[in-house]
């Protein structure tokens, strides 16, 4: 738990002799696992166990962190008034003891899912038996670069067309504050943060429809900020982008493959049913899609990335146990990265040649990042569009959490 491996506690979960385990213990975990692996039937329940018949047990940030599980979870499920009234109560009684810090970080999560309750939100309709997102691969950033991202074509943002970017590493959907007024957006009076390399403060609107290929999307919340990195020459690679979706949106539409072949993202119209599949996907601390892979024989938990328009990198880890190899095949390199907030400047290698197992399928990457230090955003392997793109499909059945390529 204090480390975050997800995969290792499901597995001492499914496999520890049952009453080895306390109570306490078993009714933490399974909140934890099913926040991480999205089995809100599993965690809605335990929390609601864990904040009650083991409230004694939680020290003061296990109260809190546990809250706001419970409320994502339960906003996943659309019922942000609970969300909202679970989080009041933690909120209230922290007040009651004094707290007021402590109370402080639970007030924006009160705010934004009581506002939401308001909305009968993703409610999801499909004119078709399958749901079929065009897209393009347009090019960013210097030509040298040679970058790419996803835009949605056929986008519709309440009936007017759309430059829509889609990026798997995006916990929430976002658009630029000069938008709002453009696309009519409900603008809601609450506050918000979105981390990038920085961190940018926003606001949180409500598109009444979007609109992708044959699917139409209504109550879509959108976080409204300035897409910027705050540098002039980073602020020209990020002008492409000025709508993003992202994982927010992919769970309710519970299954997905990017077809590079066909340019399509293709969802079912009926979600798959849960097996006992063993996933390969999690959610970071940050919320954040990441799926098991190897490169080089290193197995490694990669933050899959559709915005990061090359082919990624790797980080202090796989630099420690890979050294020698390194740098002796690869090129000596200084890395700048744009996101939002902020720019991030870093030193180590570009290295030729490498191959990557994901989601059941082994590919060649031309070459790959390495640097010397984790990055920003805490990730030892982020894996870019261009990474992806080397694979015909990709998968996310997030029912099952499982990612598969061809």
């Amino acid at each position: 738990m204090k480390v975050g491996d997800w995969f290792a506690l499901d597995s001492i979960y499914r496999n520890a002799p049952k009453g080895e385990i306390s109570d306490f213990l078993e009714v933490y975990s399974r909140g934890l696992i099913g926040n991480r692996f999205n089995r809100t039937a599993i965690s809605i329940p335990a929390f609601e166990e864990l904040l009650g018949s083991h409230f004694d047990n939680l020290t003061k940030d296990q109260l809190i962190g546990s809250a706001i599980l419970y409320a994502i979870d339960l906003n996943r499920e659309g019922d942000n008034a609970k969300a909202a009234s679970i989080l009041t109560k933690v909120y209230d009684g922290l007040l009651k003891d004094g707290d007021i810090k402590s109370a402080k970080r639970l007030e924006t999560f009160i705010q934004q899912y009581a506002s939401l309750a308001g909305f009968d939100t993703y409610k999801i309709k499909m004119d078709g038996d399958t749901g079929r997102m065009p897209f393009k691969i347009v090019p960013v950033g210097k030509h040298a670069d040679d970058g790419v991202h996803i835009h949605l074509e056929e986008s519709f943002l309440n009936g007017i067309p759309a430059e829509i970017t889609f990026d798997t590493g995006a916990a929430a959907n976002i658009i630029s504050a000069s938008l709002v007024e453009k696309f009519d957006l409900i603008p809601i009076d609450v506050m918000t943060k979105v981390s990038g390399i920085g961190s940018h403060n926003g606001y949180l609107a409500i598109a009444k429809e979007l609109k992708i290929g044959n699917i139409t999307i209504s109550n879509v919340p959108f976080f409204v900020m300035d897409i910027t990195a705050n540098n002039e020459e980073a602020d020209r690679y990020l002008q492409s982008i000025s709508i993003i979706v992202g994982s927010d949106l992919m769970l309710q539409l519970h299954d997905l493959t990017i077809d590079f072949d066909n340019n399509t993202i293709i969802v079912p119209a009926e979600a798959p049913i849960k097996t006992q599949a063993m996933p390969n996907l999690c959610f970071s601390s940050g919320m954040n899609l990441c799926a098991k892979g190897t490169i080089r024989d290193c197995e490694l938990l990669m933050n899959i990335d559709t915005g990061d328009s090359g082919y990624g990198y790797l980080g202090k880890d796989f630099y420690s146990k890979n050294k020698k190899f390194i740098k002796s095949t690869g090129e000596s390199a200084v890395f700048r990265k744009a996101g939002i907030g902020g720019t991030e400047i870093s030193k180590g290698y570009k290295v030729s040649d490498m191959s990557i197992e994901l989601g059941g399928n082994t590919v060649s990457l031309p070459n790959m990042n390495v640097m010397k230090k984790t990055d920003s955003f805490g990730y030892d392997c982020n894996i870019g569009l261009k990474t992806l793109m080397l694979f015909s499909k990709v998968r996310f059945n997030l029912i099952d959490f499982v990612l598969t390529t061809e």
